[in-house]
């Protein structure tokens, strides 16, 4: 995920805790409170306040770290040909694949 810190100064989550908010709130478009009820289902009770500020302060990072991890597309395209007889009729299917 992100690199924080193993004990983060002022902190009294562990990374894992902090960088797995930030994730959900940034990767799948969550409020902070659906990220807090998500965090309060596995047993951590956070505010959705301290995900307010942890996702201010981590977030740039984590958006960061996502960028880079983006697939990149290639100049190269294969064809995918199939052949179908339909009503003694041979058919041809072509479709582009990256």
């Amino acid at each position: 995920m992100i690199e924080i810190p193993e004990c983060p100064k002022g902190y009294r989550f562990p990374k894992a805790v902090i960088s797995y908010a930030v994730y959900l709130y940034h990767r799948f478009l969550l409020s902070y409170r659906d990220v807090q009820e998500l965090l309060f289902e596995r047993g951590i009770n956070v505010s959705h306040e301290t995900v307010r500020a942890w996702c201010a302060r981590f977030g740039p990072d984590l958006a960061e770290a996502l960028r880079h991890r983006r697939l990149r597309q290639g100049r190269t395209w294969h064809l995918d040909e199939m052949r179908v007889m339909v009503g003694g009729t041979v058919l041809a299917c072509r479709q582009r694949v990256r």
